[in-house]
């Protein structure tokens, strides 16, 4: 009998990133396509590949999402979604429009850019509520 490896996503915590792509005062968002959180309104991120940085996690996460290239910025929060099936470690960043109109791939089911206002009607977490604000607040 053949011993079985243990799933590593079930044993720890799962580093991700989210990205706050701003274009003038419009936030990019989608719409969760997949789990967790499938049919929620969210920022554009995923799960950071092994030997893959940060930052380029967030712009090839952005770029599959969506189709948007963006500058990729600073920090703005480190938060965790821990929940019976999974354990996130979310790391979120600022980010800069520089070009793409948003369309849906990969995991969203819908993309657009939206005002802050809309922004926070659409998102019902108030984790990710909070990072958009912080976003907005570091927007020159």
């Amino acid at each position: 009998m053949q011993a079985t490896k243990p799933n590593a996503s079930k044993q720890y915590p799962v580093p991700a990133v989210g990205v706050c792509c701003w274009r003038g005062d419009e936030i990019l968002l989608i719409r969760r396509g997949r789990e967790p959180r499938k049919g929620e309104w969210s920022i554009p991120g995923g799960k950071v590949d092994r030997g893959e940085s940060l930052l380029d996690a967030c712009a090839r996460e952005l770029l599959e999402e969506t189709g948007v290239t963006a500058d990729i910025g600073n920090l703005i929060a480190v938060y965790e979604i821990i929940v019976p099936d999974f354990h996130y470690v979310l790391i979120d960043y600022k980010a800069k429009w520089l070009s793409g109109q948003p369309v849906a791939a990969d995991d969203a089911d819908e993309a657009r850019f939206v005002n802050a206002e809309e922004a926070l009607r659409l998102v019902s977490r108030d984790d990710l509520r909070d990072v958009i604000k912080k976003s907005y607040s570091m927007i020159p």
